[in-house]
């Protein structure tokens, strides 16, 4: 959910004015921001630590690529970006719909008609990027939201084309050990058919409320990932064969997104009607929240810097700027 500005959190970038934050990370901080228009978009920028590394910027270029890929109908589309500014912005629309892992909060266990609705959708997404031989790398249920039109992929910023290992190097984990393939937890190569492992688990836990090989420490969940049975407990009887497929070890007995989507739903229906009424009113209540958001900046500690002083623009006076920082 939005929360407060930070004192030091720029006024403009590119053409929009950060009004809340979404949230922040090791890449970067995404905002909730507007036009002078009025229109409403999700900003992701770059630390400025980080911005002046070659390989950050290549990764957070690649990024934007994926979200271009993956395009409108399966993610956040993406309105405008500058990947070569000062610090690196990318804008995409703010989808109105929750993050699986809130949606599982705010209902428990999804319904199997729902589960099956996500899956298959969540297949075509991930088969659009397939198609393209982009690879996601760590889809988990953070990175999935939940509108009424179906699921939306976000979150690019490990993704890469399959086979390139440029940006990672061999023998090192990256992504999310609950959600990680086997491959990907030895630090080998994370193919398509990763990406489908990592689905599965992401199933299992809309529909069991829990992740297929638990939670813990970092190294206790690669260890499980990459040896044990994963727990299916709660799954559907009728899934249950479906998804232990897909979280095989061997990842060239796993089916494609093709053949996965078709057993997991027919394609009837508007993906509306698989949803609970729960998660549809809460869709419903984010898509008037965020026109009641009220812009506010917390000021700055007593014992900070002046950073906004150093920088803002010179025609500002550091008196102004006194009275205005805290707005």
């Amino acid at each position: 959910m939005p929360s407060p500005l930070t004192h030091d959190d720029p006024r403009a970038i590119g053409p929009y004015r950060p009004v809340a934050r979404l949230g922040t990370g090791g890449m970067g901080t995404v905002y909730l921001a507007r036009t002078a228009g009025g229109r409403t978009v999700a900003l992701k920028t770059m630390h400025a630590r980080i911005a002046s590394d070659p390989a950050f910027r290549t990764r957070f270029r690649l990024e934007t690529d994926a979200a271009r890929v993956v395009g409108e109908r399966y993610g956040a589309g993406v309105v405008a970006a500058d990947v070569r500014a000062e610090t690196p912005w990318l804008a995409t629309e703010y989808v109105l719909g929750p993050p699986l892992d809130e949606a599982v909060e705010l209902c428990g266990p999804l319904p199997e008609a729902t589960v099956r609705a996500l899956g298959a959708a969540l297949c075509g997404a991930l088969g659009q990027l397939h198609a393209s031989d982009v690879v996601h790398r760590d889809l988990k249920p953070s990175n999935v939201l939940v509108t009424a039109y179906g699921p939306k992929v976000i979150d690019f910023g490990i993704a890469r084309a399959a086979g390139d290992e440029h940006l990672t190097r061999v023998g090192v984990a990256v992504g999310t050990p609950a959600f990680m393939s086997p491959e990907q937890a030895a630090g080998q190569e994370h193919s398509a058919a990763g990406d489908v492992f990592a689905l599965a688990g992401l199933l299992v836990f809309a529909a069991a409320g829990h992740p297929p090989f638990g939670h813990g420490q970092a190294a206790d969940l690669l260890y499980r990932v990459q040896y044990a049975e994963p727990d299916l407990t709660g799954v559907p009887d009728a899934l249950v064969p479906v998804l232990a497929q897909c979280l095989d070890k061997n990842p060239f007995r796993r089916p494609t997104t093709g053949r996965l989507a078709a057993q997991l739903h027919d394609g009837t229906g508007e993906f509306a009607d698989h949803l609970p009424d729960a998660l549809l009113a809460d869709i419903g209540h984010r898509a008037t929240e965020v026109w009641q958001f009220t812009p506010r900046r917390l000021p700055a500690p007593a014992d900070a810097p002046d950073t906004a002083a150093t920088a803002a623009p010179a025609r500002w006076t550091r008196r102004r700027l006194l009275f205005t920082g805290a707005g």
